[in-house]
């Protein structure tokens, strides 16, 4: 169960619109676009094809995978242009053939020596494991929507036996947070990138990949000045984005660690806390 949110009061901010500029506006979207039980709001969705028609550049970038990420791009009417998933590990370029986006760019690791450590400091949680095709492999019925797919099966030990992963996660129902953290922790983890939820959940990635990582890459494609860059979140996946972009917007009901790496915080997610700020970037 979602513990309750604690909600923190917009700040004010010295943040001043360039006029006639482009900016690079990255967006994550569970509990930032969309309210945790996935609806998305109308102000929230005409507030992105505001700034989008303003002509900046809007950038999904969350820890879903390609499938689950790609319907919220449609509902918000975004067809041309990037998606950041699998928190960094896949580039998407949308388009409107091949099915919606091809894949530009996807960094893998091995996830063995991970996925050994933490089997052994949390036995009792589910874990899943996502390919450089999108494949997803699971165990104990995991289910998530930020995969936006069907699982396929799998033992833990089954699990060990894949040497390429975009992206592991490790879940543990009813199981206290700070616990959850004391034993990844013990377990040591290095060579990869990881996030820890509010809740007990884990994110792995490559070391050195996250959304931040990307989307430098897609800065330097688009041809956008760093300093006219923003990113709206919420998660401790976020935290390297709101460092990385030069106006860091953390939502009102993010944790503690989240709004300290941000350059203001906006309303919540329940009171279209996205929709504030994109306010502000049109003249």
């Amino acid at each position: 169960m979602m513990e309750k949110l604690r909600v923190h009061p917009p700040v004010s901010s010295s943040w001043v619109l360039e006029p006639n500029t482009r900016y690079l506006i990255a967006i994550d979207i569970d509990g930032t676009l969309v309210h945790h039980d996935g609806t998305l709001s109308e102000a929230v969705k005409k507030a992105v094809q505001d700034v989008i028609s303003a002509g900046h550049a809007v950038i999904i970038a969350t820890g879903r995978s390609r499938q689950a990420a790609l319907p919220i791009a449609q509902q918000l009417g975004i067809a041309e242009g990037y998606m950041v998933t699998s928190n960094g590990a896949v580039t998407l370029e949308l388009s409107d053939k091949n099915g919606g986006y091809y894949v530009i760019d996807s960094v893998a690791f091995n996830p063995q020596r991970a996925l050994s450590l933490l089997q052994e400091k949390l036995p009792y949680a589910q874990m899943a494991l996502e390919t450089i095709s999108g494949d997803i492999y699971a165990t104990d019925d995991f289910e998530d929507g930020s995969f936006g797919a069907s699982s396929i099966p799998v033992t833990k030990t089954d699990l060990l036996e894949h040497r390429e992963a975009t992206r592991v996660v490790v879940f543990a129902e009813d199981v206290d947070p700070q616990d959850f953290k004391k034993a990844i922790y013990a377990a040591g983890l290095h060579g990869v990138n990881y996030a820890v939820g509010w809740t007990a959940w884990l994110d792995i990635a490559a070391h050195g990949v996250s959304k931040a990582s990307s989307l430098e890459q897609l800065r330097r494609t688009l041809g956008i000045d760093p300093a006219y860059t923003v990113a709206i979140g919420d998660g401790h996946n976020d935290k390297e984005m709101l460092r990385w972009a030069v106006r860091g917007v953390a939502m009102g009901q993010a944790p503690e660690e989240v709004i300290a790496v941000a350059d203001e915080v906006t309303t919540s997610v329940y009171d279209d806390g996205v929709a504030r700020t994109l306010a502000t970037l049109l003249s």
